[in-house]
This record gives structure tokens, C-alpha cells and sequence, in this order.
């Protein structure tokens, strides 16, 4: 994963699942903002969900970019597929553009849990 973090860019740094539209992960959450044609969207969302079905306690929210331009914008999602990284409270403590590598992705999840 990427080593950009989102603090001090001026966006909003905690997502709930009020704005996700879907619940957190207990321990920690991985947002996959996603298009319809995005072939790395599809083995990222391959990677990510064997992530968190091999990690207790970690979610894994896809979302359409396309559908919630509002939340594009306003983390200032610039390409598909970025993932957030979420920790139990909805903190965003990392973010990455491109497609991860599974080892990738639970190392940025030791940030969150």
C-alpha cells in the first residue's frame, strides 16, 4: 500500500458507516473506491476480501465512485482503485492508489488495529 496519508489535507478524516452505507469493520475496515471498468478494481476487491476474511475483525466496503461523487471529491480521490484503510473508530490511517499485493494490505493494516 501506498505510504500518502489523508492528515492535513483538509478532508474529512473519519468515515462512519452513516457515509459508507455499510458497517464497520470491528477491529479495522478497507475502503475500496471502485469503477465499472476498472480492471484492477476487480483483483483488488479479489485481494481485499481474502484480506479480511484472514484477519479477525476487518471489514471490507466497496464503493462505486462513480455513484458517490460527493465522497470522491471530498477525499480527493483522483483514480480507481484507492483504498482506504480505517481503524476502528473510521480514521483514515492509510491510503493507496493501484492495485495491492495481499502482504501489502495486511501490513497497512497493522496501523489499524
Amino acid at each position: 500500500m501506498g505510504h500518502a496519508d489523508v492528515r492535513g489535507r483538509g478532508v474529512t478524516e473519519v468515515l462512519g458507516s452513516d457515509v459508507l452505507g455499510a458497517e464497520l469493520g470491528e477491529r479495522a475496515t478497507l475502503v475500496q473506491f471502485s469503477t465499472a471498468f476498472c480492471q484492477p478494481c476487480r483483483a483488488t476487491r479479489r485481494t481485499l476480501a481474502e484480506v479480511a476474511a484472514m484477519v479477525p475483525g476487518v471489514g471490507h466496503v466497496e464503493i462505486d465512485a462513480e455513484e458517490r461523487l460527493d465522497l470522491v471529491r471530498e477525499l480527493g480521490i483522483a483514480r480507481t482503485p484507492t483504498v482506504l484503510v480505517l481503524d476502528r473508530a473510521g480514521r483514515v490511517v492509510r491510503r493507496a492508489t493501484g492495485q495491492p499485493r495481499r502482504a501489502d494490505a495486511i501490513a497497512a493494516l497493522g496501523r489499524a488495529v
